[in-house]
């Protein structure tokens, strides 16, 4: 049974253990405000305290964007550059959570995905796209401003640093091919109404595996990219081998039945 526990710009619904959040502004393309962005945010870590929740998939209203870009309303307030670090501080304060949520995110992408969307599109774990999209930060001929840090990380763990250059310094918007010859799309699928299906479909998937495996890789990569040969990943190897989805693991194997996993 479909649960819609949200309603407004950003639309939240459930079904089982699956959730699926919607951005929900197709009149704007679905620019994001900053109301969009942290009830984001608190989803994701929502998901750390969230047992039976398994799987998050993103996506946007109508067909025409996933999300272009934050409203530029959001900036008339600017005067100074102190406006533009508070500005990306809120910013890395919604990706972060996004990006460390414990449960695998699927963003399903039609159409543009720009600026803020595509930066959160950065965050996820999975992005499958219809053959219409079209992704970047056309930001040196619109707003000239910058993107910071963090998501520069991201975009370079993607697609590696001369191609991140290329995407900024052109302001062009790659196309869903060339996406995902070069690994940033996971899947493409032909048409808008094939999307949805196809994310919920891999949602489900990804439902029946150990949640507790798919979070050790997304929280180990994570640190690899953020902290290099600093990253540590003691912690994350005695929660998985302690824990009681392993043990489940184990007897499944030898008794030659599915496992029943709890993610614990």
């Amino acid at each position: 049974m479909v649960t819609l526990y949200a309603e407004g710009d950003l639309l939240i619904s459930r079904d089982g253990a699956i959730v699926t959040a919607t951005f929900n502004r197709p009149q704007a393309r679905n620019a994001l405000t900053f109301g969009m962005y942290e009830r984001l945010a608190m989803l994701c870590q929502e998901a750390a305290s969230d047992q039976e929740l398994r799987a998050i998939i993103l996506t946007g209203a109508g067909e025409k964007a996933f999300a272009a870009g934050t409203d530029i309303s959001q900036f008339k307030a600017f005067r100074s550059g102190h406006d533009g670090i508070a500005y990306e501080n809120r910013m890395e304060a919604v990706l972060g959570p996004v990006e460390k949520c414990p449960v695998p995110l699927i963003a399903a992408i039609a159409g543009a995905c720009t600026g803020g969307g595509a930066a959160i599109a950065a965050c996820c774990d999975l992005r499958i796209a219809s053959a219409d999209m079209r992704f970047g930060f056309p930001i040196a001929r619109s707003l000239g401003n910058t993107l910071a840090l963090g998501n520069f990380r991201r975009l370079v763990a993607l697609m590696g640093p001369a191609r991140v250059k290329q995407l900024i310094f052109t302001a062009r918007l790659m196309e869903a091919q060339e996406a995902m010859a070069i690994g940033l799309l996971t899947e493409v699928v032909p048409n808008v109404a094939d999307l949805m299906p196809r994310a919920r479909a891999l949602a489900e998937q990804l439902a029946g595996h150990a949640p507790l495996t798919m979070m050790a890789c997304k929280e180990a990569l994570r640190r690899m990219h953020a902290e290099g040969l600093q990253a540590d990943d003691h912690d994350l190897v005695m929660r998985i081998y302690g824990s009681e989805d392993f043990r489940e693991g184990m007897d499944a194997f030898l008794e030659k039945r599915t496992p029943r996993w709890q993610g614990r």
